[in-house]
Parts: C-alpha cells; sequence; structure tokens
C-alpha cells in the first residue's frame, strides 16, 4: 500500500475494500474507511479493527474517535495505550478539528451558517435536535448548488455527539442523501452520501493535517459543478471563513 504523509488529496491513493493507508506514523494511523465497513463486530465475524490488527503485526490499534458504518473517511487509530490517552484527550478537549462532505436532494431551510442545539434521544431510537442547549451539539456548515435541486455540504462539527451531521442535516429539512434513519428508507441510493474528508491537530508539538477526497460513490466521484468547488475548499477547508458560532 501507498504510504502518503501529512496532507493527502486521494486521487493517486491505493484502494482496498475495507480502507486505504493515509498515514502510517510512529504512534498512530490515518486511514479512509470505506462506506458500509464496521468498527465493531457487533454482527459480524470481524471487524475493521480487527483487519487493521492483522495488517499491522505488533501493534494494538486504539479507536480515539468513531464514524458510522455507513459514514467513509478519515479515521485515526492510536497504535499504543500512551498515544491514544493523547489522542483521545484532544478529542475530548476538541482540539482536533473534523471536515466533513456530504450530499443532499432538496432545498435547505438555511445555505449556510450554524446549528446549535442538544441532540436527544427519540422514542424511535434515533435522534433528533432540540432547540435547548444544556449540552449542545455546534455545527458550521456550507453549501453548494449540484442543480436539479441538490446540493453539497461542507460540515464541520465542533463537537462529537451520536449521529450529529446526520440529524443536523434532517434538522435543516434535507436529510444526508442515503440515510435510510433519517430520509426515506425506500430511496435509491449507492451509498450514504457522508464523508470525513479532513482532519487537523497537533501532537506532540507538530501540526498534522490531512485531507482525503472520496473515492466510492456515483455521485462523488462522478460529481462536477458546485461538487467541484466544494472538494476544492476541502483541498485547506481549515482557512475558509466559517460562518460565526452563534
Amino acid at each position: 500500500m501507498e504510504q502518503i504523509s501529512v496532507t493527502l488529496i486521494n486521487m493517486d491513493a491505493v484502494v482496498t475494500q475495507a480502507y486505504t493507508l493515509i498515514e502510517d506514523a510512529e504512534d498512530y494511523i490515518v486511514i479512509d474507511k470505506g462506506p458500509g465497513v464496521n468498527l465493531h463486530r457487533n454482527e459480524s465475524a470481524q471487524s475493521l479493527v480487527d483487519v487493521l490488527n492483522s495488517d499491522f503485526a505488533g501493534a494494538a490499534m486504539h479507536l480515539v474517535h468513531r464514524l458510522d458504518d455507513a459514514t467513509s473517511g478519515l479515521l485515526l487509530l492510536a497504535k499504543n495505550p500512551a498515544a491514544a490517552a493523547e489522542l483521545g484527550a484532544l478529542f475530548a478537549n476538541r482540539e482536533i478539528e473534523k471536515f466533513y462532505l456530504a450530499i443532499a436532494d432538496g432545498k435547505p431551510s438555511k445555505k449556510q451558517g450554524t446549528v446549535i442545539g442538544d441532540i436527544k434521544k427519540s422514542r424511535s431510537g434515533s435522534y433528533l435536535l432540540s432547540r435547548t442547549r444544556s449540552n449542545p451539539s455546534v455545527t458550521q456548515f456550507f453549501s453548494y448548488s449540484l442543480g436539479m435541486g441538490r446540493r453539497a455540504y461542507l460540515l464541520k462539527p465542533h463537537t462529537g455527539k451520536t449521529h450529529q451531521l446526520r440529524v443536523v442535516m434532517k434538522s435543516l429539512g434535507v436529510a444526508i442523501l442515503g440515510d435510510r434513519r433519517y430520509g426515506p428508507s425506500t430511496q435509491d441510493s449507492d451509498r450514504m452520501y457522508l464523508h470525513a474528508t479532513a482532519l487537523r491537530f497537533t501532537f506532540r508539538g507538530e501540526v498534522r493535517e490531512y485531507v482525503s477526497l472520496p473515492l466510492r460513490g456515483e455521485l462523488f466521484v462522478n460529481g462536477d459543478g458546485g461538487l467541484a468547488a466544494a472538494l476544492l475548499d476541502c483541498e485547506a477547508p481549515w482557512v475558509l471563513e466559517w460562518p460565526r458560532l452563534n
């Protein structure tokens, strides 16, 4: 597999079924997880962590953050307990910047801005966005027209609540394309169009920046127009002038 450090625009990356290796550092790895790949065993015989432990002999991979199974993109795993504690603290203290790319159909309630609110569990077992702010989720976003009533979204979550971006998109009136929990359960889509596209953080005195554009999904791979603009912004999304935090 090709190992690429610092920043990757992954048009030339080597892709496996489960993941693409972005960087193999001394204390951690960064991968691009494929859509539909499970982090935990759950009902499956093997998890992504099992695969990685097999592929990286001598390392005991530690998850320091999560992606939903249906979500693709950048995932950071520590190779040892000390690094896991350090990286986990960075996530807990919100010192790691995360950026996502999504696609949705329909007209959103607003085309850019900040969404703040508590995320609460509903009776159905899913989650919903509340107007209360006792322990709120915070998400900034831009959107880009793709034509034919479809838009691409560049999202920056400042918190890490369960299903946060999926719930936020639903609250805007435009569930993520392919999200059968928060959108139509019968919709025809080749994947859920949510991709973790960038990470930026400081680890042991060095700034680490990673960008990985989506490689799977017809609309991600063959999109143009507004999607091309969104992908261009993803090359360095931390330099954008993001909407104000209310």
